[in-house]
């Protein structure tokens, strides 16, 4: 068994977009640097979208553009062609990987894109090709991947397909996400069994919102079928601003916690990340 297991920290990003109230820049890189502090070697950092969409997004080449030398791949997301020319505005970014979303539901991506998945697939080609060509790498979100709000359940040869796809565009990893919190153990473990059939376990990472309680049982079942990569956000911050009644993401503090009881080792401090964790929640609820 390979014990040691990845964090992808996308409380910054994923995790503050749903938040109501401005955060400033300061305040951003104050959690980036906390969450860095704590051990996290994978941040997702912010989202180059349009700032009428996710407001809380259009502080993100700011943030980027005073991000710390650090040995941590920061991650910010990138959904066009449009979001990449901003980041490319930026001088000398210390960004190393871009992340492109999906839909393996074609609801959720008619909701969210306003088009259909091969559609969404067909727009990111010009977008992953720029950052193949930066020599970046290149992450992609699977949405929606046992349930969603639209269309109820997602057939997990849906998910496969919708990931061979983005591999075959030129996706370095993909991120599966049970993005309104109703998958079932059962249901992950079908979807990424299917998921497995045509990428490998070391490109495939979980991402499980906690709505029903039921997040850690997910990566339980995810940790058997041999990935070792997860997301979570510190403090447990955010959900899907486009998924209805989506709860938090599955807390960082809480994975951490699971994962070196059960044994592995993820090279985050708990001490250190419970003061990450403090600060995220001060955000979200209003303190400074």
């Amino acid at each position: 068994m390979d014990d040691r297991v990845e964090i992808v920290e996308v409380g910054p990003r994923d995790g503050l977009q749903n938040e109501a109230r401005p955060i400033d820049v300061a305040q951003k890189l104050a959690l980036i640097e906390a969450c860095a502090d704590a051990g996290l070697r994978h941040i997702e950092v912010g989202a180059f979208v349009s700032p009428k969409w996710v407001p809380q997004m259009a502080n993100s080449a700011e943030v980027v553009a005073r991000l710390p030398k650090r040995d941590v791949l920061w991650s910010v997301l990138v959904p066009n062609m449009r979001g990449m020319a901003g980041l490319d505005a930026i001088e000398d970014h210390l960004v190393g990987e871009i992340a492109v979303f999906v839909s393996a539901s074609e609801g959720f991506s008619r909701s969210n894109l306003n088009c259909s998945i091969d559609e969404s697939i067909e727009r990111l080609l010009p977008v992953i090709d720029q950052v193949k060509n930066r020599k970046l790498n290149v992450r992609g979100y699977v949405s929606c991947i046992t349930d969603c709000p639209f269309d109820g359940p997602v057939a997990p040869s849906q998910v496969a397909q919708v990931s061979d796809k983005l591999m075959g565009a030129g996706c370095d990893s993909l991120s599966l996400g049970d993005t309104i919190g109703k998958g079932t153990p059962e249901r992950v473990d079908a979807a990424v069994a299917a998921v497995l059939d045509v990428a490998e376990p070391s490109r495939v990472a979980g991402h499980f919102h906690d709505t029903n309680g039921r997040a850690i049982e997910n990566v339980a079942v995810c940790l058997e079928r041999g990935l070792r990569i997860f997301d979570s956000a510190v403090g447990g911050l955010g959900g899907c601003p486009y998924a209805p009644g989506a709860a938090g993401n599955l807390a960082t503090e809480t994975l951490v916690g699971y994962l070196h009881g059960a044994g592995f080792d993820t090279g985050v401090d708990e001490t250190a990340l419970m003061k990450a964790a403090k600060l995220a929640k001060g955000l979200r609820d209003g303190h400074h």
